[in-house]
């Protein structure tokens, strides 16, 4: 599927337009991969905020539209093996001169299905990666769940690392949808999960949903946006569902002709009912995915507090024990709710990806590590850092990319651009500004430029009018 302006029926046809970088990962090479290497070596006088991403592999299923580098056959000796790997690579960046001494704005155990790892794994890896470096700055430390994954004493353990942010992935409370697209967990599990959570006291607790999986219909959607409202998560994240070329449903939508996802009109509408909700209660959209509830950090959710538990004592009773793996207290977010991670990366902070196929960008080069399960952990074992593919970027792309994932906030500051790229964007992208503005997606008052709700619910595919000709009909992964 090619970038481009999504048409009001279009059907959802097989790839992805989903926008999370610039230049296209198809435009990353391995004959760049010595250009990656080259920037860690090198030091930079004044470098941006610090990223750290982890990718956590292991599912218990593959969901039939997941296109990420999962594992659902991997023993414990395999896990072991990984984990031994992804700690050892972190260890292997610790003392390049781009990254030494610099500490984490943010962290984010990604996957795959972080929560897929048991306390004890999870409690290695950290103890491992605490000998060389931890993350005593950041300002936020997210961890990705699936609700059947989870236990009481898990989600004791992920708080107990200095987890500020726990996103599950709820993704639809229909059990015969779910089942359909192939997730591991059911209902019942999501509100024994979320339970426990809010019991353990994460101070954000974020839920993910997916408009127009198989299967769905007005009503199935209507009552999950009804009963997710009803959990009052701090954070809401409502994705449209869409098929990258190597999902299980991507390949059977190729063989029979037919698509089981519903059109993209169809799910813009029920993300916009969706967001429609959330606002009534008074939320507030905070990206073309995300709705947050907008409480500041003096009038946190009761019971809440930011950085890991602290040992209390009970009447009658011995002292709770704090854990023994436990990081130190993350800086509070500025506001309850709030993306540290994206809102960093999206204004060009570096991040570091750790583990199999995971992308980073440092120093304005991107490059993703080998996507082979064997290649990644040999390089590891060879004291290498397991680079695969790269691309260093001109400072006009810079520029794009930070232009385009910005617009997915559904709102630009002219003036921003202007003080850190020496470019006025209205003039620059005046072609693009001025098609946007006829189809009544765009606004632009001076320096506030700011999509409209129909901008806003089909971004990526608006995103393209911003990107130079050679990269503006390409496959984008």
């Amino acid at each position: 599927m090619e970038l481009e302006v999504l048409k009001t029926e279009a059907e959802t046809e097989v790839g992805s337009y989903f926008v999370a970088n610039y230049p296209p990962f198809s435009a990353w090479s391995p004959q760049h991969a010595p250009a990656a290497l080259e920037t860690l070596r090198s030091a930079a006088p004044d470098p941006p905020p610090l990223g750290l991403y982890l990718h956590i592999p292991f599912c218990r299923k593959r969901c039939k539209f997941c296109y990420f580098r999962v594992y659902t056959d991997k023993n414990a000796r395999d896990v072991d093996e990984y984990m031994d790997a992804l700690a050892r690579e972190i260890e292997l960046y610790k003392d390049q001169p781009r990254l030494a001494g610099r500490e984490f704005e943010f962290v984010y155990f990604g996957g795959g299905t972080p929560s897929f790892l048991s306390s004890r794994q999870l409690e290695r890896l950290i103890e491992r990666i605490n000998r060389h470096w931890r993350w005593d700055a950041a300002r936020e430390v997210t961890f990705e769940c699936e609700p059947g994954t989870l236990k009481k004493r898990k989600l004791e353990t992920i708080r107990s690392i200095g987890v500020s942010r726990l996103s599950l992935g709820i993704e639809h409370w229909d059990d015969d949808v779910l089942e359909l697209n192939g997730r591991a967990h059911r209902s019942a599990e999501i509100e024994r999960a979320y339970d426990w959570a809010r019991g353990v006291g994460f101070p954000q607790i974020n839920v993910d949903l997916i408009a127009g999986m198989a299967g769905e219909s007005e009503d199935k959607w209507r009552r999950t946006v009804a009963k997710t409202l009803a959990m009052r998560p701090d954070s809401l994240t409502v994705y449209q569902m869409e098929l990258p070329h190597n999902a299980v449903f991507s390949q059977e939508a190729k063989a029979s002709g037919r698509s089981p996802v519903a059109d993209w009109a169809t799910k813009r509408r029920w993300v916009d009912y969706a967001f429609g909700e959330f606002e009534r209660a008074g939320y507030k959209v905070s990206s073309a995915y995300t709705v947050v509830n907008g409480r500041s950090e003096e009038s946190p959710r009761p019971g809440s507090s930011v950085g890991p538990p602290r040992p209390t004592e009970q009447a009658g009773a011995p002292a709770v024990q704090a854990p023994a793996v436990q990081a130190p207290a993350v800086r509070a977010p500025a506001v309850q709710g709030s993306f540290v991670y994206r809102d960093s990366l999206w204004r060009g902070a570096d991040m570091v990806g750790t583990g199999v196929a995971s992308f980073s960008h440092v120093g304005g080069t991107h490059y993703q590590n080998h996507d082979r399960w064997e290649d990644y952990i040999g390089a590891v074992r060879r004291g290498e850092a397991p680079i695969h593919r790269a691309l260093p970027i001109t400072p006009r792309q810079a520029l794009i990319r930070e232009l385009a994932l910005q617009l997915k906030l559904g709102r630009v500051d002219a003036g921003y651009f202007r003080e850190k790229f020496g470019v006025e964007i209205a003039r620059e992208f005046s072609d693009a500004f001025a098609r946007l503005k006829e189809q009544e997606f765009v606004e632009v008052r001076g320096d506030d430029v700011r999509l409209t709700r129909a901008g806003l619910l089909r971004v990526d595919a608006l995103l393209p009018n911003f990107f130079e000709p050679e990269f503006r009909g390409v496959r984008y992964t």
